[in-house]
């Protein structure tokens, strides 16, 4: 019977060592013990199992092309900063460049699986950074995938470094390259805004403040003013963008430098900067930036801005161009799909309600950036890879929203001159000019009066003869009202 077992088990185990074979794997071990790899992946058994373990999102590292290629950066800066001061040879040195900058260059993405939620503070995307880099190179120097003898994911990709230091500068890098592309667009929102701006300045309008009517100006003061509040927001991206400059490579597990050699994390930043483009420095005290978040905090906080800007001038938007018949109607948004299942003939602002959906969760994700960020615990934050997720996708949602917003929206607003010139005339608010001629008190009352009769001020002003013709012209002529600093008693 014993001898019957054995043979069933020998016989299973020649089944699926054949089997093995034939769907072509490769073995790899680790800390917990061998596993199967699929020959032709690029990944190694660290990776594997960070894909059985962490299927949260379906979002993998290579969805943002930018993140994948900013790995390959560091681990380009890192092997050239070891090759200076002795610790990698130039042999592998040449391969690890020849790999990192295909990279670069936009191939192998495929291989970086990892998905973006993963406990461990970022080790297993690093260690699939490590084992992809390690394996391309190990091919294009005409090795075998797993033959890390010649060419290995810890000794050489991960060489004088740990997960501590390379997934936050990984992800500053990332963050630097994605706010190249928001700014871009950012800019050339305002510009469009700003170009609607000199479309309107002769079109005069009632300002107004809390719902009510205020004073004059022009539709196009308004639409620069929707431009200058932009101009200011991407001053602050810039402005806080610096916060990612220093970089804690050569910090190693919790700033201490610890496998790291002397010059190392200088060289290293120094490398980083040229590949980058970018002015980044050693941060001058590690173990205070492996540990703070300070750089995605205050980042996140411009993100935020920026999106409280953009919804502000969405809900002005919406509100300037309610309607037709019973809103503001000023201004009319490019009709771009029917608005209603029920209603006939009814079309929304669509545009403006995407960019205040993602303005909202812009907003959301910058709460994530500050809960993460506090509950690090003393020399290292584990809610890293949270944090990136947070300030990724504000990004990428910002620079894919905004051309949208410029292109079906604001390239297309024009104004509704009648209703602008009906409210011109029956406003109230124009009767704040006459405070320096006749008084607060005074202008009160006829303010009071027009309101309790349904007439218009320049038609009370001339029953009671208040002004002449004259007085009328200079104090109450609507295009000077819209210029600042203006004396309204010039002669």
């Amino acid at each position: 019977m014993t001898s019957k077992f054995t043979l069933i088990f020998l016989f299973t185990a020649l089944i699926l060592g054949i089997s093995t074979y034939a769907q072509g794997f490769r073995t790899e071990k680790d800390l917990l013990g061998e596993k199967q790899i699929p020959a032709d992946a690029y990944y190694g058994v660290q990776t594997a199992r960070a894909l059985e373990n962490f299927p949260v999102s379906g979002v993998n590292t290579n969805f943002y092309p930018d993140y994948v290629r900013a790995y390959a950066m560091v681990k380009l800066a890192a092997a050239r900063a070891n090759h200076d001061i002795g610790r990698l040879s130039k042999e592998k040195l040449d391969a690890i460049e020849k790999a990192c900058q295909v990279v670069i260059d936009g191939k192998y993405h495929e291989w970086f699986l990892v998905d973006l939620y993963q406990g461990g503070a970022g080790t297993s995307a690093n260690m699939n950074a490590n084992e992809v880099l390690a394996n391309i190179a190990l091919e294009m120097s005409g090795h075998k995938k797993g033959e890390y003898q010649y060419i290995e994911p810890h000794d050489d990709l991960n060489m004088g470094q740990s997960t501590n230091d390379v997934y936050p500068t990984t992800i500053h890098v990332a963050l630097l390259l994605h706010n190249d592309k928001l700014i871009k667009e950012a800019q050339l929102l305002s510009d469009a805004l700003h170009k609607k701006g000199e479309e309107f300045k002769n079109l005069l309008k009632m300002g107004r403040t809390e719902g009510q009517d205020a004073v004059p100006m022009t539709l196009g003061q308004e639409f620069h003013a929707f431009g200058a509040q932009l101009d200011a927001e991407i001053k602050g991206l810039r402005y806080c963008e610096a916060y990612l400059y220093e970089v804690n490579m050569g910090a190693t597990a919790i700033g201490t430098g610890i496998t790291a050699s002397p010059g190392y994390a200088e060289k290293c930043a120094a490398h980083l900067a040229e590949i980058t483009g970018k002015p980044l420095v050693m941060h001058p005290e590690l173990i205070a930036a492996t540990s703070s978040m300070q750089g995605f905090v205050m980042y996140s906080s411009a993100l935020k801005s920026l999106a409280v800007a953009l919804s502000k001038i969405s809900s002005d938007l919406i509100f300037l161009a309610s309607g037709p018949r019973t809103g503001i109607f000023e201004i009319n948004l490019p009709p771009l799909q029917p608005g209603s299942s029920i209603m006939p003939g009814k079309v929304n602002p669509v545009m403006p309600e995407l960019m205040n959906e993602v303005c909202y969760k812009v907003m959301g994700n910058d709460v994530t950036v500050m809960i993460a960020s506090q509950n690090g615990l003393l020399q290292l934050n584990a809610y890293e890879p949270v944090v990136a997720i947070a300030i990724m996708e504000s990004q990428a949602i910002f620079y894919k929203t905004m051309p949208l917003f410029r292109q079906k929206c604001i390239d297309g607003i024009t104004a509704n001159e009648d209703v602008l010139k009906h409210y011109m005339d029956r406003s109230v608010g124009i009767v704040t000019a006459l405070n320096p001629v006749l008084g607060y008190e005074k202008t009160t009352e006829l303010a009071k009066e027009a309101l309790e009769t349904n007439k218009g001020i320049l038609e009370l002003i001339r029953e009671k003869k208040l002004l002449t013709e004259d007085q009328i012209k200079k104090l109450l002529d609507p295009a000077s009202l819209t210029k600042p600093n203006q004396d309204p008693n010039r002669e």
